[in-house]
């Protein structure tokens, strides 16, 4: 533990190239992201070849921006943590093959970090900057991004942290659905911001959205949770799923019933003119009900989000939630958590803006418990795009 467990983290799950420092798990020391936005906007949505591509011309410069801003060379590192899945397999590999040679070259220990618990840590990360106060077990973690909608009950087992999945999407992701509605309406990529951003100018009320009641089927699952104590009766745990296909087809039959498909046409046409539209840009090219639409729309989701989450919290006594993932930047699902948790007695932990997309202070934040457990991976890791966390 030469400077209290210095780690590089590397992210390249998706189309973000990341490389980070974290010292002892808490401290930020330094933090680069590459963008690839410019290169996937043409097509409106993550083209899995380019993003490859990239990844390799970015991963050994972001590195070298990482250790230049925390003014460290690569000898003074105490291991090299990297995102192994789930994600993309091409920009996985990527990521992997960089962060293997970098491991074996300066003889430091390899650390392998799923994507989803490098979102959970992102949160803890920021909280322990805040505060040394032991947090309130048990904690449920709401992951929401554009690849990924799950529950995950979350507890410390020595060093390590442990996960116990009780909801999960059936089908599209949340933040999926924001990005195929903005498609849809020809608002461009990424969708899920520009929709928060118009959002704001419609009537969240003005359109009105179900979803699909959910048979949440109780199963018998093996004592995994460490709630339960020795000797004590399993009982059968509830799921708390998401699907949010529905709503997404909803959106679509609207523009039908309102014969919306020509004007989208047209602003899809003029937002091409712009490299990076502003917000006034979009509005000059939305009506009333389009706005109307986009806000009714976001509103639902956030209000989706929150009963499921918050009943789960209720299910399990939960008193802390930690909300992680891309989408946990949108303000409606910011604002209605943050409002209607307290009233369930649970407090409610978010992210800053800049760690809630891809980054690999998360990466880097959550490989620091399997340092110090010593939970290490060999040269045969390899990237698992469907991989689960357990």
């Amino acid at each position: 533990m030469s400077n209290g467990g210095l780690i590089l983290g590397i992210e390249s799950s998706c189309d973000e190239t990341a490389a980070a420092i974290v010292r002892g798990g808490r401290e930020l020391v330094s933090s680069v992201v590459a963008s690839q936005i410019a290169t996937h906007s043409p097509y409106g949505g993550v083209v899995p070849e380019l993003a490859s591509r990239e990844h390799l011309r970015n991963v050994l410069p972001v590195t070298r921006a990482a250790l230049a801003r925390a003014g460290l060379s690569y000898a003074e590192l105490d291991a090299i943590a990297v995102t192994s899945g789930p994600g993309l397999a091409g920009a996985l590999l990527t990521g992997l093959s960089f962060a293997k040679a970098l491991a074996w070259a300066l003889g430091k220990p390899l650390i392998a970090v799923n994507h989803i618990e490098g979102h959970i840590h992102a949160v803890l990360l920021e909280q322990r900057q805040k505060s040394a106060d032991a947090m309130e077990f048990p904690v449920l973690a709401l992951v929401v991004s554009g690849g990924h909608t799950h529950l995950f009950l979350a507890w410390q087992q020595g060093e390590l942290w442990r996960y116990e999945n009780v909801g999960h999407t059936r089908d599209d992701a949340a933040g999926e659905a924001f990005d195929k509605v903005a498609k849809l309406l020809g608002l461009g990529y990424p969708g899920g911001p520009i929709i928060d951003r118009l959002a704001k100018h419609g009537d969240p009320r003005a359109v009105s959205f179900t979803f699909a009641q959910l048979k949440h089927q109780a199963r018998h699952e093996p004592k995994r949770s460490g709630i339960i104590r020795e000797g004590e009766h399993q009982p059968e745990r509830r799921r708390f799923d998401f699907s949010y296909s529905g709503i997404k087809t909803a959106v679509l039959r609207y523009v039908e019933l309102n014969g919306m498909f020509e004007q989208i046409a047209e602003r899809r046409r003029a937002l091409l003119k712009f490299e990076k539209p502003t917000t006034e840009d979009l509005l000059r090219h939305c009506d009333r009900r389009t706005l109307d639409l986009i806000s009714s729309f976001q509103a639902a989701m956030a209000g989706d989000l929150t009963r499921r989450t918050l009943a789960a919290c209720e299910e399990f006594g939960v008193r802390t939630l930690l909300v992680s993932g891309g989408v946990a930047a949108n303000s409606a699902l910011r604002a209605s958590l943050e409002a209607k948790a307290p009233q369930s007695g649970v407090a409610v932990h978010f992210p800053s803006l800049a760690m809630s997309t891809d980054n690999a202070a998360m990466i880097a934040a959550a490989g620091y418990s399997k340092w110090m457990a010593g939970e290490f991976a060999g040269l045969e890791l390899t990237a698992e795009a469907n991989l689960q966390l357990r």
